[in-house]
């Protein structure tokens, strides 16, 4: 079995210049944890999550190390600072993707080995799908159940 015949073709994605409000919205409407972000040619660019937004309110180490005191309870008025971000200013880049015609158990093994719940699947570095742990998962069982 390879990514191909599992994988998620509708992806949800973002462009780097869209407000991280736009994402935001879209994980609390659609249920998702984050999105690919692609560029006008469909170009994979990167990756935005929860994680992200929120890790982009918190002060840097050297912050903390300082003298300075942090009220983490206040910080949550940074969040509408972040929303006016713009998505390519706290996505992760130079994200990693998996290939078409990879094994589902390779890809498997990749985003285990990477700590990933999913990856996007790229051709010629163009974003065609996504694939999670729980698409792999789903998939065996359901070969297994069928042999």
């Amino acid at each position: 079995m390879i990514v191909q015949e599992i994988m998620t073709t509708n992806v949800k994605t973002v462009s780097p210049d869209q407000p991280v409000k736009d994402i935001a919205l879209m994980m609390i409407m659609e249920h998702i944890s984050g999105a690919p972000v692609v560029d006008a040619d469909n170009n994979l660019v990167g990756i935005i999550s929860e994680k992200d937004i929120l890790q982009h309110m918190f002060p840097k180490l050297e912050d903390i190390m300082s003298d300075t005191h942090f009220d983490f309870e206040n910080m949550e008025t940074n969040y509408k600072d972040t929303m006016n971000a713009k998505i390519s200013d706290i996505m992760t880049d130079g994200v990693d993707s998996i290939d078409l015609d990879m094994p589902c158990l390779k890809a498997a093994s990749t985003m285990w080995l990477r700590k990933y719940r999913r990856i996007p699947v790229t051709q010629e570095g163009k974003l065609v799908g996504i694939i999670s742990i729980g698409d792999v998962h789903r998939a065996i069982f359901k070969s297994c159940m069928t042999a």
